[in-house]
């Protein structure tokens, strides 16, 4: 019986050595992990620090007299937030317009090309260098030209983003495609799963928690584009406002700015966390 045992064990093929690693240089998971708050003691362990930081700075910028326009007090600021939003609300639409128009085009391209290039390897070598090349550029340097062409309208902004976005979506889900588990499609093989099977029941579920993080940090791109694009050129939009109020130093309304484009930020990692805890979880 161990004989047999035996010759069946080097029968088996092993096919841990094809497994990839759990972890790559593109591998930012946890970021996508929603942060789990329990009880009222992390509450307000968490509202008892913001209030020591900005309390604190109240007070210090208070006693030693610092002008506004070298750093203004946290009421300074939001005040000048609270005040200026009717102002700015014309202006944070426009550039949550630019990011979401430019943000989906780019990552349905960069999603549906990392799909391709991962059935099809000849492409990949093709098409790879260019998206390094989109990667390694700084897309706002490309915004000056496209405005050139295109005039100064939200076009050449939602191009940028797009440019930005959709890099980072693909090189993320071919990572997570290309770390499928080669037992599992090999055992598909055998039971006559055909390509598009086995991609739809195996590569793409096992490669969601990478496509989430490629989508979250496609989004992040996405908006330090959006943003840089209005203040490069336009006379709308977040970007154009900050640079607006740091060039006559209201410096108040210049933190504001900074405030709503952090709480653009903070949500579209809250919305990805909740959607990698809802549908990449199970892999936990």
């Amino acid at each position: 019986m161990d004989v047999y045992e035996k010759q069946l064990e080097e029968e088996i093929p092993d096919f841990e050595e094809h497994i990839p690693e759990k972890h790559g240089a593109f591998d930012i998971s946890a970021t996508v992990s929603a942060v789990k708050i329990h009880g009222w003691k992390q509450v307000t362990g968490i509202l008892a620090v913001a209030i020591v930081i900005l309390g604190g700075l109240e007070l210090v910028i208070r006693l030693f007299k610092v002008p506004e326009f070298v750093f203004p007090a946290p009421s300074a600021t939001f005040k000048a937030l609270v005040t200026s939003f009717p102002t700015n609300y014309t202006h944070f639409l426009i550039t949550i317009s630019e990011l979401v128009s430019g943000y989906v085009v780019g990552a349905s391209i960069g999603l549906i090309l990392a799909a391709v290039l991962t059935q099809v390897p000849y492409l990949e070598k093709v098409i790879t260098p260019y998206i390094l090349l989109l990667i390694c550029t700084p897309t706002l340097a490309l915004v000056p030209l496209l405005m050139l062409k295109l005039g100064f309208n939200i076009w050449p902004r939602i191009i940028a983003v797009s440019l930005a976005s959709g890099p980072m979506v693909m090189i993320n889900s071919v990572t997570g495609f290309r770390r499928t588990d080669l037992a599992k499609i090999a055992l598909a093989k055998s039971y006559g799963a055909t390509t598009f099977q086995i991609f739809k029941m195996i590569r793409f579920p096992l490669a969601l928690p990478m496509i989430i993080v490629g989508l979250l940090v496609g989004g992040i791109f996405g908006l330090i584009t959006a943003v840089g694009s209005d203040m490069v050129g336009g006379k709308v939009g977040l970007g154009n406002k900050i640079t607006y109020y740091s060039s006559l130093a209201r410096m108040a309304h210049f933190f504001a700015i900074i405030i709503m484009v952090a709480i653009i930020g903070i949500s579209i990692w809250l919305i990805f966390s909740r959607v990698g805890k809802k549908y990449a979880s199970w892999q936990e």
